[in-house]
């Protein structure tokens, strides 16, 4: 049987992934990228020139879908937007600052670092809620594009649990994997087994 290829990219740069004063929790926040993000994303369409690429999906939220745009517009398809690959929600840590939140929620902060996958954000979600609707997305296009290269255009949290189920782990260990903005994951699929082929390639930005 024809192996099945799946392209996991992250969205790239936003004003909210800057240096470390900067950096802010995320989530379903519907941001742009920004100037180096498109530049990103544009530097990941020439890495995928020469691949026959038969879908792009992307999460909903603008940032996945501008970073699926160059490479959509070089192999003449569309971006379907995919609820599966949607960011996590983080409820009320939305827009904080890393420090904002280890201030406002000591407890859930500390968990969050030392064990993720039993913590359920405050108005937020869980790891496991987001990577259930992630499987499904996964489950639902390798049955789509069978043989075929499908790219998949997600977010850090919904990437990294995936990655994670990827390669037979739990959510446990989600803080052993780096998504960096506009990283490359490949993956292979064949007779219900998946095999990495990259992991958080980024050589197309240099």
């Amino acid at each position: 049987m024809a192996e099945t290829r799946i392209f996991l990219v992250r969205h790239g740069q936003t004003s909210w992934n800057l240096g470390a004063g900067q950096v802010r929790y995320r989530g379903q926040t519907d941001i742009p990228l920004d100037e180096v993000g498109h530049d990103q994303a544009r530097a990941l369409a020439v890495r995928l020139a020469g691949e026959s690429i038969a879908g792009i999906y992307a999460s909903p939220l603008q940032r996945a879908v501008q970073t699926a745009q160059p490479t959509a517009g070089q192999h003449g398809l569309p971006v379907v937007p995919h609820p599966g690959l949607l960011d996590m929600n983080l409820g009320e840590w939305q827009g904080l600052t890393h420090a904002e939140a280890a201030r406002r929620y000591p407890e859930v902060h500390r968990r969050w670092l030392e064990a993720p996958h039993t913590v359920t954000l405050p108005g937020g979600e869980t790891l496991s809620a987001v990577l259930e609707r992630g499987k499904a997305a996964v489950t639902q296009l390798l049955a789509c594009h069978a043989g075929e290269t499908v790219l998949m255009v997600g977010h850090q949290v919904v990437n990294k649990v995936l990655v994670c189920w990827l390669l037979g782990l739990d959510s446990s260990h989600y803080w052993r994997v780096t998504q960096d903005n506009a990283c490359l994951n490949i993956f292979a699929h064949a007779d219900g087994v998946f095999r990495v082929v990259t992991l958080n390639d980024t050589c197309h930005l240099r």
